[in-house]
């Protein structure tokens, strides 16, 4: 079960790329990042009032978050600050390179969470595929005038990637000790609340771009796609049987859709180049699945 609620996770984040793309057009990243949070917060926000009033304002038992020790929200606001700083960095990068780039980038973040664990043989082939595709678009890349090695929106992705992984590594550690509707309720709460404060910031410092906004339908579902995915990969690693590094790559599959929608949407550029890394990407996919059952 913990393997089909992971492709189902990676089908949704594909989504999610792709109305960030869109949301991101012509609108600033602390903007968007705030509306993002800020929906993800209203999905959940009835089963913690009904928490805090002890269930006379919102009567559904069996959906109110527990409302946890004073521990418990430490560990949960410390994940809100990784995801939100990963984030952050990620929309800076989607903002200004193409989603056929971005996507690949981030196949790197299974990589970087298998400490601890111990890989079959299959499992290994599919991580070292996702590895060399990497490489692979970086060649891809130099076509459309970016440098890897000197881009900042790259190094923006990067550092997104690299905070995911620690993320995703400290979500297995959360999962055995917390509930999944539990973390992922109240870190919701806990990251609005942060980029009320950091708009805030930006406001007295006069950033007028850090404000510049219109409306997009894309940006409710932004919120809504990346809920429906987080709730499916949270439950995905509840189960004692799940590998944190099989579901964070299977996760990464999401790079499929994003990649038809950077073709048929969004039009860019290269996509022969690209598509050998899309199929390295997908091979990858299919030995981890086979790798894991």
């Amino acid at each position: 079960m913990w393997l089909i609620l992971a492709f189902l996770s990676a089908l949704l984040l594909g989504f999610y790329d792709v109305a960030k793309k869109q949301a991101l057009r012509d609108n600033s990243v602390p903007a968007v990042l705030l509306l993002n949070t800020f929906f993800s917060s209203l999905i959940f926000l009835p089963s913690i009032v009904s928490t805090l009033s002890g269930g006379g304002w919102f009567d559904a038992t069996a959906y109110r978050i527990p409302l946890g020790t004073l521990h418990d929200h430490i560990l949960v606001a410390l994940k809100a600050v990784i995801v939100l700083s990963s984030w952050a960095f990620g929309y800076y990068g989607i903002k200004h390179l193409p989603i056929t780039i971005v996507g690949p980038i981030n196949a790197t973040r299974p990589v970087m969470v298998l400490i601890g664990e111990r890989l079959n043989a299959l499992q290994w082939i599919g991580v070292g595929l996702a590895v060399f595709s990497l490489f692979m678009l970086s060649r891809a890349g130099r076509r459309e005038g970016i440098d890897f090695g000197h881009n900042v929106w790259i190094v923006c992705v990067a550092a997104a990637a690299l905070l995911g992984a620690a993320s995703g590594l400290y979500d297995r550690y959360l999962m055995q000790r917390l509930e999944p509707i539990f973390v992922q309720g109240w870190y919701n709460l806990y990251q609005t609340i942060i980029m009320v404060v950091v708009m805030i910031l930006m406001r007295l410092l006069d950033s007028r771009s850090a404000a510049r906004f219109h409306w997009s339908w894309a940006i409710p579902m932004i919120s809504i796609l990346l809920t429906a995915a987080d709730m499916a990969y949270f439950v995905a690693l509840s189960d004692t049987d799940a590998m944190i590094s099989v579901v964070s790559m299977i996760r990464r599959g999401s790079v499929v859709v994003s990649f038809a929608c950077g073709a048929l949407l969004f039009r860019e550029r290269n996509l022969k180049a690209k598509a050998l890394d899309l199929a390295l990407i997908i091979i990858g996919m299919v030995f981890l699945y086979f790798g894991s059952r």
